[in-house]
């Protein structure tokens, strides 16, 4: 593919991208005005009760609630789109007025970094065991491996993080539980910090390699048993390779196909936190989604999800190219 060709594949997934960005971000905009109890209705109502004028209770509902308008419903939805388009969330509701940006913005991080750093950790266990079953799928040591990767596989995520809370943080008294940081260690790039951001995330970060390693395992494990029985395998012993080379060339064959999933469920796992990060109150966008939720925060709630739609059609678009990148067949 030449670099013209590239340009239109990349112009083009992303154009379908944003379109559906548009159709999530406008049904979930309908979806949230047709829920009953809006906080802002329920505000204006009031104020109304202690005297103030319609217009004055309207202009005070619309400082603190940001989006909340008496305007015909897709007078609302024009507006709404575009702010969007001008990266305008509105208002957060349960924050008093803060900008919906900037309480996402607090919480992402707190969000990439488990799910980073334990996907990135689960697929590289989950492959490398993957293979070792697969190649010793006859042996003592690829049975295990195989029932292992079922069992894990079966246990709901926030089981596992409950069990994992009960036993290291409340029986034994290992690791820590409900906060990010230490909050005596001053914030910033200091080796500290980071020492104390990454001690705090060990409990959310081995939850997210456990619910994935189970489908690492068991994909590389099939993507392995496949490229055994192709020609170059055979050649290759025919003509005497060390089996350490021959193991090289199957891993590098088999994992091709996991690349595509890999960027995939990194978009996924941002709607599998919400459960995670409620388990061990973990300030993250799921838990921000939840809260959004409960305290009917429609702004921040609209946010939230149109974050997480982005980053599941961005993860789609770049798992697509990058295939077409590292295995040169798919570009014939």
């Amino acid at each position: 593919m030449n670099v013209k060709g590239l340009v239109r594949a990349v112009l083009t997934k992303l154009a379908g991208g944003a379109v559906m960005v548009w159709v999530v971000a406008s049904f979930t905009f309908f979806l949230v005005h047709a829920l009953p109890g809006s906080p802002g209705k329920v505000a204006y109502e009031s104020y109304l009760s202690q005297g103030m004028s319609p217009d004055e209770a309207m202009a005070k509902v619309a400082v603190i609630y940001g989006y909340t308008s008496q305007d015909p419903l897709a007078t609302q939805y024009v507006n709404y789109v575009s702010d969007l388009l001008h990266g305008d969330l509105g208002l957060s509701i349960s924050y008093s007025g803060v900008p919906v940006s900037q309480v996402i913005g607090n919480a992402l991080p707190w969000t990439l970094i488990p799910i980073l750093s334990g996907l990135l950790i689960s697929f590289a266990i989950g492959t490398t065991a993957g293979v070792v079953a697969a190649v010793k799928r006859s042996s003592r040591w690829g049975g295990a491996l195989s029932l292992s990767a079922s069992l894990i596989a079966g246990i709901p995520s926030f089981v596992l993080a409950i069990l994992l809370t009960t036993v290291f943080h409340t029986q034994l008294g290992w690791l820590p539980y409900g906060e990010t940081n230490d909050p005596w260690v001053e914030s910033g790039w200091s080796a500290a910090y980071i020492g104390s951001v990454a001690y705090y995330a060990i409990l959310p970060v081995a939850t997210y390699v456990l619910i994935s390693y189970g489908g690492w395992m068991l994909s590389m494990r099939s993507s392995v048993a496949s490229v055994l029985g192709d020609d170059f395998i055979l050649a290759s012993e025919l003509r005497g390779i060390t089996p350490r080379t021959r193991l090289r060339y199957i891993g590098r064959n088999a994992v091709l196909p996991l690349f595509t999933t890999l960027a995939i469920a990194c978009g996924y796992l941002f709607g599998g936190a919400i459960l995670i990060e409620n388990a061990f109150n973990y300030p993250g966008l799921g838990r921000l989604l939840l809260q959004s939720i409960g305290s009917r925060d429609y702004p921040l709630m609209t946010g939230a999800f149109l974050i997480i739609t982005i980053a599941v059609v961005l993860a789609n678009i770049i798992a697509d190219l990058l295939y077409s990148v590292i295995d040169p067949r798919v570009r014939r």
